[in-house]
């Protein structure tokens, strides 16, 4: 089987397109084809050596975390041969790659009416039911800034913070505030020239820098979501956050998402109301996964890059 992979630390050109044989499933995994995978910022970040003290100097690594495939052996699950499902791989990577073992309970049906490609820009939607809904529980009536609001999570995150009940305010660069006011967002922000943005009871960060700014402005009560640090200072950003997380009042918090079934299919129901809808910014073959990741890396993204092995 085909499937990406790079052997130093570096660029997206570090990345090529190599052969393995196709992976056996272990006890509780079904074997997926995969169809469609999206490209996340933690695996350009890992794959820059960014990460290197919990990455490891271990090589060839592998790049993907979610996807969406055909289940091609069931093992015993409750899915059938020819099922499409989506999911990811847990806490490792390697889900690029034209057949992947996954564990059962990691695992969910694609809802109907999605094609492969779409439903791939979905899954890290279950990081923001995580950040808002049960970390943040956020109200309806309460005031949710989304940082980030039309990229991967945060164009979901935009749409669920309305569809309960916030009145939202999504940041993005003014190329995209369009797609932020499609979102359903009350206000849509240049984050370039942001002016008094006045105080939120919510604020999910996706970028990560900045933490003591956007905090303070945070309501008396206000709760602030983290789903990135900065890379440029890990130390200090993750000692703020642990610093900050234990307060009563105006916490930061900071989490890495790894969804099992029971919230893959809390999603899936947010999706067939037509609360969330996905939006894909482009895709790519998985030959020009290097390109893919370029895009990324160059910013601007409006919504999700996906890469689609047919």
């Amino acid at each position: 089987m085909r499937l990406a992979t790079y052997d130093r630390y570096g660029p997206a050109e570090v990345l090529s397109v190599t052969t393995a044989p196709v992976p056996r499933p272990g006890p509780g995994e079904v074997l997926v084809r995969v169809r469609a995978v999206s490209v996340n910022g933690g695996e350009l970040s890992m794959r820059a050596g960014r990460l290197r003290p919990f990455s490891g100097n271990r090589f060839p690594k592998r790049v993907g975390v979610d996807l969406v495939g055909e289940v091609v052996e069931p093992a015993g699950s409750r899915f059938a041969a020819g099922d499409l499902a989506w999911g990811v791989l847990g806490r490792r990577m390697g889900s690029a790659a034209e057949y992947v073992a996954v564990r059962a309970d990691r695992l969910d049906h694609v809802p109907a009416g999605l094609d492969p490609v779409r439903a791939a820009a979905l899954p890290v939607g279950t990081t923001a039911i995580t950040a808002l809904r049960d970390l943040a529980a956020l109200a309806p009536g309460e005031r949710l800034l989304v940082r980030g609001a039309t990229g991967g999570v945060g164009h979901l995150a935009t749409q669920l913070g309305k569809a309960m009940g916030a009145h939202v305010t999504g940041l993005a660069g003014a190329a995209n505030l369009d797609l932020v006011t499609e979102l359903g967002a009350d206000e849509a922000i240049d984050y370039r020239a942001p002016g008094e943005l006045g105080r939120f009871d919510v604020i999910l960060d996706t970028v990560g820098t900045e933490l003591p700014a956007y905090r303070g402005l945070l309501s008396e009560r206000g709760r602030l979501v983290a789903i990135a640090f900065d890379l440029d200072r890990p130390v200090r950003s993750l000692s703020y956050i642990a610093a900050h997380a234990v307060r009563r009042s105006r916490w930061v918090r900071a989490f890495s998402g790894n969804p099992t079934t029971a919230l893959l299919a809390e999603l899936g129901r947010w999706v067939t109301s037509g609360a969330i809808r996905p939006v894909v910014d482009r895709v790519f073959p998985l030959a020009d996964i290097a390109a893919a990741h370029r895009a990324l890396e160059r910013g601007g993204v409006r919504g999700k890059i996906v890469v689609e092995l047919p």
